[in-house]
């Protein structure tokens, strides 16, 4: 099951490296935060994104980042939530005006305790006592913290503290978080049940959450927040919410704002953000589950069409906002989850598209296959288009085991086309129904 996941999350990512324009064209002025992204973790699309790649000071949203190994760690069993760790001197490095569980060096503490500190209080002691135990130095840990990133796909980050201080060479981006938050989402979702915590105590000292948005969204349940002067204040923040679709009963999304003038600004402006994607937008199963393809005709074996299937179903995300008009975010009511706006001197309101004119269409990366065969190959790339607008290019690769035929079996299959006529065989797409 664990494989299983990973391999969803793998494919998440790869499909976010393929995924084309954004959906939506929100107004950047409209929207009070530096840089900003909205993410669909479980189809890899951008949304809507402004200044999403410039690099920033993320504050403590790296500590995701520790989070994110340190729940791998337990995963993997190198590392459990009930491990009782004594604090080093590495705690005396976290200075008086920072974040903290203030812990002393010989003090125990659990695991998981640490991870709630890291989470909820944001605490810096917690961050670099955590990053000593799994790399054995923070040095270690800090070039632990830029492989996993680099794997991540996260192009325009670079850790150099696991806290999040500000520093010259310690930077992310609003899209890099939100490949964070995809990663800590699908692999890690453990991480949700610190993220989603009211308030966390330790030795009688009482932190509430930062992330305003738990407070009066139910189905939000995290990410993580950050502030310094540098960063100005940030939010990571994720919802799953119920769809009403058997086939995909849940959703999440991410939204990652940066640059906002104070916390309950960041909380308001991505949760506007969050909600406005999920009345406007939806996910569709373009491809079930081991659905057949296309069929791909195979020489010098017996088998004749080599059937190329899914092995997974395939998600797009389509638009439900029905007008080519960028989207003013200041025309959406929360309350009504509805965009209204002013034509003709009157208040209108855009409600969503209840059907989507989304089709696609099969590219063949392979025009034959040649026996023997056994290797993984893309073979088809299926291009799913919105109203004649490429949303997506989705490689279908699928592992190929086909057996070269006997000399006696070529013989008969040469007497069996010989009376064939000169009938030759070609690729062939296979049609099937598309949600709409």
């Amino acid at each position: 099951m664990k494989a299983f996941i990973y391999v969803i999350a793998a494919f998440c990512l790869f499909l976010s490296h393929l995924s084309h324009a954004a959906l939506f064209n929100i107004v950047p002025e409209s929207v009070e935060a530096e840089a900003w992204t909205i993410l669909d973790p479980q189809s890899g699309q951008i949304i809507a994104e402004h200044n999403s790649h410039v690099q920033r000071a993320p504050a403590s949203m790296t500590k995701m980042m520790v989070a994110y190994i340190a729940l791998k760690e337990i995963e993997a069993g190198r590392l459990s939530k009930d491990e009782i760790i004594t604090a080093t001197p590495v705690v005396n490095t976290v200075q008086w005006d920072e974040s903290q569980m203030y812990l002393k060096p010989g003090e125990k503490i659990s695991v998981d305790q640490l991870l709630a500190g890291l989470i909820v209080m944001s605490a810096n002691d917690a961050a670099v006592t955590l990053a000593e135990r799994i790399s054995g130095s923070v040095p270690a840990f800090l070039k632990r913290m830029n492989q996993e990133a680099k794997a991540l796909g996260m192009k325009n980050s670079h850790f150099s503290n696991p806290a999040g201080v500000t520093m010259d060479d310690h930077f992310s981006s609003a899209h890099d978080m939100a490949l964070l938050g995809q990663a800590v989402t699908i692999e890690t979702p453990e991480y949700l049940h610190y993220s989603v915590m009211p308030s966390f105590s330790y030795n009688q000292r009482f932190h509430r959450a930062t992330n305003l948005a738990l407070k009066f969204d139910p189905s939000v349940d995290g990410l993580k927040t950050g502030f310094t002067k540098a960063a100005g204040y940030n939010l990571a923040l994720t919802a799953h919410r119920p769809t009403g679709n058997a086939e995909l009963p849940e959703r999440r999304l991410i939204v990652v704002v940066m640059g906002s003038k104070n916390a309950q600004k960041r909380a308001e402006v991505a949760h506007k953000l969050l909600d406005l994607a999920y009345v406007y937008t939806r996910d569709e199963v373009v491809i079930k589950n081991h659905q057949i393809i296309a069929e791909l005709p195979v020489i010098q074996s017996t088998l004749k069409m080599f059937k190329v299937e899914s092995n997974q179903p395939k998600i797009v995300t389509t638009s439900l906002y029905g007008t080519s008009t960028p989207i003013n975010l200041l025309d959406y009511n929360v309350a009504s989850q509805r965009i209204m706006t002013n034509l003709n001197h009157q208040i209108a309101t855009i409600e969503p598209l209840k059907n989507t004119q989304t089709n696609i269409d099969i590219q063949f990366n392979q025009k034959e296959l040649v026996a023997p065969l056994a290797q993984m190959m893309n073979l088809v790339t299926v291009n799913v288009y919105q109203n004649n607008q490429l949303l997506k290019a989705i490689p279908i690769e699928q592992n190929v085991n086909i057996a070269e035929a006997s000399f006696f079996e070529r013989i008969i299959m040469w007497f069996s086309n010989l009376f064939s006529f000169g009938a030759t065989t070609q690729p062939t797409a296979k049609t099937y129904p598309i949600h709409s």
